[in-house]
């Protein structure tokens, strides 16, 4: 497995190595979309009307970092939006149970809740990678996929914490470029989990 260095270094490159080019500023748009499109739907929309649109949205988002990752190129915004089509009801159905059982370990204590919400992590990257994966098999690949590598994934976003320090005193704006770099970093876990997992 990649050391968080690493997997941060293949995150800029895949970015384009300088935050004001244009990959890394059309990764920055795209989560731009993504906070205000779940913003307005909680706001707008409160309650299955929220739920009906954030699990399709951050699959895109997911969907769209997991590509680039892998194919390179352009990031194609228009990914964002491919959880409304590709398999919407089980994309939702995906989104709305990993939120179900997360919150569902959270009423035992905080940890057990975040520790399934890091087992859950990979299920929208193994959708993408699989379309025809159901929501069972991939919160069940999810889960395997992260055994004994929660802790990775953990430290590796608690390596962010600094760069978001910085973008927030950037009048907040910097932090998204933070997070554009975090879910670069994020597809660049999953290609790396995928490869070197003993199958």
């Amino acid at each position: 497995m990649m050391t968080n260095a690493e997997l941060k270094a293949k995150a800029r490159e895949q970015l384009g190595g300088t935050i004001f080019g244009n990959l890394w500023l059309m990764a920055v748009l795209a989560c731009l979309i993504v906070g205000a499109i779940t913003y307005a739907a909680g706001t707008i929309m409160p309650g299955l009307g929220a739920i009906l649109v954030t699990g399709p949205i951050f699959y895109g988002q997911d969907k769209l970092f997991y590509k680039h990752a892998v194919e390179s190129g352009d990031i194609k915004v228009e990914k964002l939006f491919d959880g409304f089509k590709d398999d919407f009801g089980g994309i939702f159905v995906l989104g709305l149970l990993m939120d179900i059982f997360t919150a569902l370990w959270s009423l035992l204590l905080v940890v057990p809740g975040i520790v399934k919400a890091y087992s859950y992590s990979q299920a929208y990257y193994i959708k993408a990678d699989h379309p025809d994966y159901d929501w069972r098999t991939c919160i069940r690949e999810s889960m395997a996929l992260m055994n004994g590598h929660k802790m990775e994934l953990f430290l590796l976003d608690l390596s962010f914490i600094g760069w978001y320090i910085v973008g927030a005193l950037c009048f907040g704006v910097g932090t998204l470029w933070v997070k554009a770099y975090q879910n670069a970093a994020h597809a660049q876990f999953y290609c790396n989990l995928t490869e070197t997992r003993v199958l």
